[in-house]
């Protein structure tokens, strides 16, 4: 699709300066912008491209006065960051304004969906579904029985949702990502052969929870597993059975949390951090990157390492370990003395 400088300024309540009827047709970095291109300058940085690249239209901060002749169109608005992240917003809901029921899928007469859906081919819905309005449920996706989906969530393509999941509104699951799978349940017996648990409880997702590609979240053995609102999931994380994960918390890649643990509002997680079952994390709490918590924590504790220490705490004891072998000569020294 194209659009003129004019209608993109008229979005972002922006003025144009240059040619209002230039078209763009796609978005690209400043260095690398061409005709036909929209870009940004918001990083002081990058200013020196503005007068060198070849992108049609470029959005710049209201204070951006050029100190050389420009051959790409401005639209100056108040932030120019913002105002970009919010056309990439809605460049994407003009990408994905998908809608209607493709064929071949499959959807019984048990099952209802709202207003304006969007239901891919080779889609499978299960039976009592519920589907609200403005739903988007891309190809080779799997919605199983007695599931229940908010208005306005996308879940895109060979995303899997396991029965009796509830999914909020405004939520987003990415490609591959499985809702409700069994939780990891095993009991020994008197010859120490494991034998399955069943796993009968369900999964739910509030309002505005994004759940990253191939991401899984385990049904709870009696219960719920529970993502609470406006919860950010980065790829390939593993949620166990029963743990409850609380508001605004972000959580990045290859992340594993152990069943039944407690994680508060608000916190920050890293990558590739591992977390103990049956524990109870507080809320603001920060946790770097692959980072081992096998403890229950504190509101507004920040940790590092395996097992975890507090974050200052970690530096100083890291200086030492460094110095190690240096420390364990000197000693010897001073016993050989």
């Amino acid at each position: 699709m194209k659009f003129t400088a004019q209608q993109i300024a008229d979005v972002l309540e922006g003025t144009v300066d240059g040619n209002p009827d230039i078209e763009v047709s796609n978005l690209s970095k400043i260095e690398e912008g061409t005709a036909g291109a929209l870009t940004f300058l918001a990083n002081p940085k990058y200013t020196s491209y503005i007068y060198t690249t070849e992108a049609s239209v470029t959005i710049v901060n209201n204070t951006f006065e050029p100190e050389n002749p420009v051959k790409t169109t401005l639209i100056k608005v108040d932030d120019a960051y913002k105002s970009f992240s919010k056309l990439l917003e809605y460049y994407n809901q003009v990408k994905f304004n998908k809608s209607g029921i493709e064929q071949p899928s499959h959807i019984p007469e048990s099952s209802k969906y709202g207003e304006n859906v969007y239901i891919g081919a080779f889609s499978y819905i299960g039976d009592n579904v519920v589907i609200g309005n403005n739903v988007k449920i891309f190809p080779n996706a799997f919605i199983g029985d007695n599931t229940i989906i908010g208005d306005n969530t996308t879940v895109f393509a060979g995303a899997k949702i396991y029965s009796e999941s509830i999914i909020g509104k405004f939520c987003v699951i990415n490609s591959g990502a499985i809702i409700g799978a069994d939780g990891f349940g095993f009991a020994p017996d008197e010859k120490g052969e494991y034998q399955k648990v069943p796993q009968i409880g369900n999964v739910i997702l509030e309002d505005f929870v994004d759940v990253g590609a191939t991401t899984t979240i385990d049904r709870a053995t009696l219960g719920s597993t529970i993502i609470r609102k406006g919860v950010k999931l980065d790829n390939q994380i593993q949620i166990a059975h029963n743990v409850e994960i609380g508001k605004n918390t972000v959580i990045a890649a290859q992340t594993g949390i152990a069943g039944s643990t407690k994680i508060g509002k608000n916190c920050q997680i890293g990558g590739q951090v591992g977390i103990v079952g049956h524990i109870t994390i507080g809320n603001n709490v920060k946790i770097q990157a692959q980072s081992g918590i096998g403890r229950n924590v504190k509101d507004n504790e920040v940790l590092q390492g395996s097992p975890a220490l507090a974050y200052s705490d970690y530096n100083k004891s890291y200086v030492h370990f460094k110095n190690l072998p240096k420390i364990v000569k000197n000693i010897n020294d001073l016993e050989k003395k």
